[in-house]
């Protein structure tokens, strides 16, 4: 009886190794109690149905099995505290068992779907051995799905723990006790049989146990140095083939959801109850933002399924905070919590360790609730001052500035960093910088591109310039940080007042940067409330850009002025006819002079009107059509200040039509309407505004019909407004120098 128990008992053990193997990567001891439970009862069903025909015994196991699982998932469900029905649970589990295995995040939680596969895969192994083995007699065969379990555990686990070289050796002992027990007593198994068939057989049983000797013998000769020398090799880790959860499209740039919550700040996303030490307001975060090509800045993370304990050591100085927070309007799959998550409790999450940022892999739904402990860091400014930048590889990813770089940033940046050696000083150059000459404002177009962010530096006041939302101050920030040498990043997140509701409003953009020994440290450069921003150009006079070509007065040959004639000696002016002629000849030449002046004039304006409305891309028109409509504004005597945005330059040159074709009634050409009320727009400049607006925050998009809409509307609109003038200034107007050597 000893004998019979010997192979089941280290089948059993056997198949808890593999267990044991994979619970390396796994928190606590439930996965191997569990897979070794699984292993036992399989073996247990199998060796009471040994009388049974071997047909029927499949299905009683597997009948088993379903039970079995059923209360093993039960059983981490209660362990991971996972809120839901049973039925819910083991559905998700069983639809999400395989590659949340592989994306979990080390160490593993024993959850329902983590300890799913596992716990099958040990009582099939179980079955499949017990059947070979007992039932067949087929020892060594019997072992082999314990030995493919235990190989699978062992490259799952793969380079995330230590090399499991003891329960190795351990499980090759059981295989090596297992056969012993197992072989069939009797001697001779040839001794019965007649001689002239004795011979033959051992003959045979000699050559086939040399032959197998030999086959041994070779592959160890062969395969033992290859396999030796890859001992030291880092083994294969099959969570690569695995992608893990990924964010949708809308979280991978979250930034650009500022300007939209800006527009809607009534609207609620959140509800919070928060327990933290201290008064004063809380700042959650949702989304760390760390690579910038040019155009977007994106997440980038890489998340983990985690359970309810998140890995990473708490800091020496923090405090902690424990918030509940139930999602309102909040939409997507990024997870608000407070800078640095510890424990989540009442939602599944993903963790990325490098930015601190959780995910929902199922996403927000209204009604969520959960409950978020975090470790929050206390800021040491002391080491500020004297505080280095890192450098190198490890931070390569947050000090990258993609190609195309314009210019004006890169000299900005240079200056700010001329007189600030120091990084903090560097850093709090950059954000005095814009918080005092930028404007915050909610209605700003969404926009982080290179074009965007030189718009914003740089752009006209009277153009929608030097003003936008904390997504430009934040990037601008950024940007121009790396420029300098700054590892920087973007950080999308809340305001929470207290206790209540965290709407739309108190959602924002700020920049961090990481300083060497203190870690990443916010910074704030949205200008203060009530303070006027200073003009750029008080601090910092960027290049301007180089006009097109067309755009190039051709300047104007002024001929040499004519010597005068010289007396000869002896002779006066009356023996050479008089003063008469040359007066007539200077006063001729002088009238052809300035004919040709004034018809160059003319020629270089028409040629500059041509230029603007009718060459490059439909921004560029569009652009040239406005400058035609503020040209047409300054000859009437009306310039426009560059603190004016476009719309409130459409609203003055409605207000100045309006007053010309009042005291000149009737002069208005067809299409025209002579109202004289202000808030009358028969021209359309409204439109040429919002197609400036569209030209300057979304390159690209305009059509060659907006572009000529444009034209129609500028060129009408300086009709109009020349019509308006007395007759010698409509006469003038054609030749007026001033639109060819105004600024631009």
């Amino acid at each position: 009886m000893l004998r019979a128990a010997v192979v089941p008992v280290t089948l059993v053990a056997a198949i808890g190794l593999a267990g044991v193997a994979l619970d390396r990567v796994y928190a606590g001891d439930l996965l191997t109690r569990l897979v070794s439970g699984a292993a036992l009862a399989a073996v247990l069903v199998s060796v009471a149905a040994r009388r049974l025909p071997s047909w029927q015994v499949a299905p009683l196991s597997v009948a088993a099995m379903l039970g079995a699982t059923a209360w093993s998932v039960r059983l981490a469900a209660a362990h991971a505290d996972l809120p839901g029905g049973f039925l819910d649970v083991t559905a998700d589990a069983a639809a999400n068992a395989v590659p949340r295995l592989l994306t979990a995040m080390i160490p593993v939680e024993p959850a329902p779907d983590t300890v799913l596969v596992p716990v099958v895969a040990a009582w099939l192994a179980g079955l499949a051995g017990a059947e070979v083995a007992l039932r067949a007699g087929r020892v060594l065969l019997g072992f082999l799905p314990a030995t493919a379990l235990y190989a699978g555990a062992v490259y799952v686990v793969g380079p995330n723990a230590e090399p499991a070289v003891g329960s190795s050796v351990v499980f090759a002992g059981l295989v090596a006790l297992a056969l012993a027990a197992g072989r069939t007593p009797g001697g001779d198994p040839a001794a019965g049989l007649p001689p002239a068939v004795r011979g033959p057989v051992r003959a045979r049983a000699t050559v086939v146990s040399a032959a197998g000797v030999a086959v041994v013998v070779g592959s160890a000769a062969l395969l033992g140095p290859a396999l030796a020398g890859r001992i030291d090799d880092r083994p294969v880790d099959p969570r690569r083939y695995v992608p893990p959860p990924r964010v949708e499209s809308l979280d991978e740039n979250p930034l650009i959801r500022i300007s939209g919550w800006a527009l809607e700040p009534r609207q609620k996303l959140l509800d919070v109850s928060t327990r933290a030490p201290g008064e004063g307001p809380t700042t959650i975060r949702l989304a760390v933002l760390s690579d910038y090509d040019g155009v977007t800045w994106r997440v980038g993370a890489t998340y983990r399924t985690a359970g309810r304990v998140l890995p990473g050591g708490d800091p020496q100085a923090a405090d902690t905070v424990r918030q509940e927070i139930t999602v309102a309007g909040l939409t997507g799959r990024l997870l608000p919590a407070v800078a640095t998550p510890r424990t989540v409790d009442g939602a599944r999450v993903a963790y990325d360790p490098q930015s601190g940022t959780l995910i929902r892999p199922e996403g927000l739904t209204p009604g969520l609730r959960y409950t978020v402990t975090s470790a929050r860091e206390r800021l040491d400014v002391n080491l500020l001052a004297t505080a280095d930048v890192p450098a190198g590889a490890q931070v390569a990813r947050v000090l990258r500035v993609p190609d195309g770089t314009p210019e004006r940033l890169r000299r900005l940046a240079t200056h700010l960093a001329e007189e600030n050696g120091a990084p903090y000083a560097r850093a709090a150059a950059v954000e005095q910088f814009l918080a005092e000459h930028y404007r915050l404002v909610a209605d700003a177009p969404s926009g982080h591109a290179y074009p965007n962010l030189e718009f914003f530096l740089f752009g006209p006041r009277g153009g929608g310039g030097q003003r936008g939302t904390s997504e430009q101050f934040a990037a601008a920030f950024a940007v121009l940080g790396r420029l300098t040498g700054l590892p920087t990043r973007v950080v999308v997140g809340f305001t929470a007042r207290g206790d209540g509701p965290v709407r739309a409003a108190d959602a924002y953009a700020w920049p961090e940067v990481l300083f060497a020994g203190v870690g990443w440290v916010p910074f704030d450069p949205r200008p203060r409330p009530d303070t006027a921003p200073r003009p750029v150009e008080d601090d910092f006079r960027p290049a301007p850009p180089s006009p097109p070509p067309s755009e190039v007065p051709e300047p104007t040959a002024t001929p040499p002025a004519t010597p005068p004639a010289a007396t000869a000696p002896g002779r006066s002016t009356g023996e050479r006819g008089g003063p008469t002629p040359l007066l007539v000849g200077f006063g001729t030449g002088g009238l052809l002079l300035a004919g040709l002046v004034l018809a160059g004039l003319v020629g270089c304006r028409r040629a500059q009107t041509r230029a603007r409305l009718g060459r490059g891309d439909p921004g560029t028109r569009v652009g040239g059509a406005w400058r035609h409509t503020t040209d047409a504004l300054r000859l009437s005597g009306r310039p426009v200040g560059g603190d004016l945005s476009a719309t409130e330059v459409a609203d003055r040159a409605r207000r100045a039509l309006a007053e010309d074709t009042g005291r000149a009634e009737g002069s208005l050409p067809a299409g025209g309407a002579g109202t004289g009320d202000p808030g009358a727009d028969p021209v359309g400049l409204a439109e040429l505004a919002g197609l400036l607006n569209q030209a300057a925050f979304a390159p690209g998009t305009l059509t060659d019909a907006q572009a000529d809409r444009a034209r129609d509307v500028a060129v009408g609109y300086a009709a109009a407004l020349r019509a308006a003038r007395p007759r010698w200034r409509r006469l003038l107007w054609s030749a007026h120098p001033g639109p060819l050597r105004w600024p631009r």
